[in-house]
Order: C-alpha cells, then sequence, then structure tokens
C-alpha cells in the first residue's frame, strides 16, 4: 500500500529503534520522510540505513528539548516541503532509578525530552501541519501499569498520553486527529541498554502473554495506522502495543487450554 504518497512526515528521533523503523515504514508507503536526532553521526548513519534520496528524506538534528533547535526544524522543514502531514513525537529517555535514587538532574532530563520535548514539538509544527494531518506521540506501557524504579519515566509517559487527549479536542476543528502509542517491551537499542542480561529478558517474557518481546516494526505499523486515512474517525485514543502485557494475565507455561 502507498497510503502516504505526496505526504510529509516528520519523526523526532529517527536515528534508531521505533522511529527509525517508522521512517523505513513511510518511505516505503510512499511518504516523504524528515528525521531528527540529537546526534549528528547516528543521524548520518540512520540516513544510510534508509537509502532515499535527498528528495525523499531529510535528516536535521535537533534536540527536542531546545526550542531553538525546533526553531530551526522548522525552517528547514518548511524549506523543504513547505509542510506536514504527518508528526510522530518519538523522542524520547529512560531513566530507571528507586525513586529515592532520582535526582533533580535526572528529573530534568527525562521530562525535559519526553514531555516539555513533546509538547513543544507540537507547538512549533502547528504552523506547517496541514488541515486533516495527523499527530501520534509516543507514549508507554507504564501509563497503564505501574512499574518499579520508573516513577519519574512512567510520569512522563502519563503526561504525554494527557496531552493526546487534549490536543485532540484542541486541534479537532482544524481536522487534525491526535493519538498515542503506548509500546510495551519493545527490542530496541534503548531497551538493550537497560535491559542487558538475558536471564532478565527471560523474566520479562514470561510476563507477556504473547511470551516474546515486540519489535520496533510492530510499533511503526501501528504510527503507519493511526497516521493514515484507516483511523480517519480516530482521535484522543491511545493503542497498545505489548503482547497483552497491561491487559492480560498469561498461561503458565504448560497450562495452556486444550480447545477440540
Amino acid at each position: 500500500m502507498k497510503r502516504f504518497t505526496n505526504k510529509t512526515a516528520l519523526i523526532t528521533g529517527g536515528t534508531s529503534g521505533m522511529g527509525l523503523a517508522t521512517a523505513a515504514r513511510l518511505l516505503d508507503e510512499g511518504a516523504h520522510v524528515v528525521i531528527t536526532g540529537r546526534d549528528q553521526a547516528r543521524l548520518d548513519s540512520a540516513a544510510a540505513h534508509l537509502g532515499a534520496g535527498p528528495d525523499r528524506l531529510l535528516a536535521v538534528r535537533a534536540d527536542v528539548a531546545a526550542p531553538a533547535d525546533l526553531d530551526g526544524l522548522v525552517r528547514r522543514t518548511a524549506a523543504w516541503r513547505d509542510g506536514l502531514d504527518v508528526v510522530f513525537a518519538n523522542a524520547g529517555v529512560a531513566v530507571f532509578q528507586p525513586t529515592h535514587e532520582v535526582t533533580e538532574t535526572d528529573f530534568d532530563h527525562v521530562v525535559d525530552v519526553n514531555f516539555k520535548g513533546v509538547f513543544f514539538t507540537v507547538q512549533k509544527v502547528l504552523p506547517l501541519l496541514r488541515e486533516r494531518g495527523s499527530i501520534v506521540i509516543n507514549a508507554s506501557w507504564t501509563l497503564h501499569r505501574g512499574l518499579a524504579a520508573a516513577s519519574v519515566y512512567a510520569a512522563s509517559k502519563a503526561a504525554v498520553h494527557s496531552l493526546t487527549r487534549t490536543l485532540g479536542a484542541d486541534l479537532a476543528p482544524r481536522g487534525i486527529r491526535v493519538n498515542s502509542v503506548s509500546p510495551g517491551y519493545i527490542d530496541t537499542p534503548m531497551y538493550r541498554d537497560v535491559m542487558p542480561d538475558p536471564a532478565v529478558e527471560a523474566l520479562v517474557a514470561a510476563d507477556i502473554p504473547l511470551r516474546s518481546l515486540g519489535s520496533p516494526q510492530d510499533v511503526a505499523a501501528a504510527v503507519a495506522f493511526l497516521a493514515s486515512g484507516d483511523a480517519a474517525y480516530i482521535t484522543g485514543q491511545d493503542l497498545v502495543i505489548d503482547g497483552g502485557l497491561v491487559g492480560s494475565v498469561p498461561v503458565a507455561r504448560g497450562d495452556a487450554p486444550a480447545f477440540g
């Protein structure tokens, strides 16, 4: 399918993981894509990996926590394609610590990127966003279910989930839809940095009814759906992509019921 032919999409945090997979998916479906990242070397590597020419892909170094960088991103995007149809506010950081160990620096870093960065990304690009455009925000399963050592991270994701609903109301007169995705355990470089121990991964998988981690492509498919005309009557919603982690209790191994 080419659901995004002649459309332009912005993906923040597009250098790896879910952002990179979504860029690949939208390019494959015909979009012109802008990706951002804080590190120029990683941004260059991502652009090379995607393999699209300069007429289809624009890579812009930008830190979403820095409003001046976002202003530069808007200028370069406007000069390249004049407007936007899709925004995937994906850039985020993860700090997992017991609550008593969280410092003010940790708190500010997470909130600056995960909440402030999302808010001002959307605010700054609104003049470029065309009527009947779509915004998708990357939230997290942790806003639906408590996870130890994730107090600040989960709170920042709950904040953008709330923002999804309010923006959905704010922007509805322009026909702009706003939704979020809440990924579960997804096998990304960020996940590997936080959970490098295979023994821990086995315990994580055991808590998931589908018994495996998700892939970045699983999230990319959900983002593409929400951003497309297939979701034309969906706004202010959160789509959980977690293999059943939040809503279901896994059957113990060997105890699966027999049918037939």
